[in-house]
């Protein structure tokens, strides 16, 4: 969930001039929670697509017995893009997308097709039914960290603004938060015909 770590903790009659900045955090963190929580509002109302979000468990030996990689369902997200929002409005920052298939023998032409096919079989293996669209390797955005770093995953704070990097492999490639996720939303409540 977007949270704020600040309290109340004005020290005395000055401290309520002197923290302007504090008070823009707050804010900001305040503006970010708002958004997010009215976008899961709005697809929740409208029963949109929901996809898991999971955490990939590699295989590993307990008591020198062979464990296959598994994936453990955490909850549920809405995919807008290069954010997942969860319904209780926590923000992630989209990681990597399968879908859940059953493990099946076949020559594999490339390490990168073997590696697709063994996290799809790993959400079959952690209980994810087959065909299920499994979100992982997603990673928490702490607005705490974009007002303090000024970036926290593909979110960027810019003149005040919080703005969105749609492209990870164009730094340009911003649009202002709210916009982003109205047309994302909108997307995904009403998807253009045949999607």
């Amino acid at each position: 969930m977007v949270t704020d770590s600040s309290g109340p903790d004005a020290a005395g009659p000055d401290a309520a001039g002197s923290d302007a900045a504090g008070l823009d955090a707050a804010g900001l963190i305040a503006r970010v929670h708002e958004l997010v929580t009215a976008a899961a509002a709005t697809l929740g109302a409208a029963a949109a697509r929901e996809e898991a979000v999971a955490e990939f468990v590699p295989e590993r030996r307990v008591l020198g017995v062979r464990r296959a990689a598994r994936m453990t369902a955490t909850g549920r997200v809405w995919r807008l893009g290069v954010l997942l929002v969860g319904a209780d409005g926590r923000l992630y920052a989209t990681g990597r997308v399968v879908r859940a298939e059953r493990a099946t023998r076949r020559s594999i032409p490339a390490n990168a097709i073997a590696e697709q096919r063994a996290f799809r079989a790993a959400a079959v293996k952690g209980g994810l039914p087959v065909g299920e669209t499994v979100n992982f390797g997603a990673d928490p955005i702490d607005v705490r960290e974009l007002v303090r770093a000024g970036a926290s995953g593909p979110l960027v704070l810019r003149g005040g603004v919080v703005l969105v990097r749609w492209n990870p492999t164009q730094p340009d490639a911003l649009t202002p938060l709210d916009r982003y996720l109205a047309d994302r939303v909108e997307l995904l409540v009403h998807p253009p015909g045949g999607a």
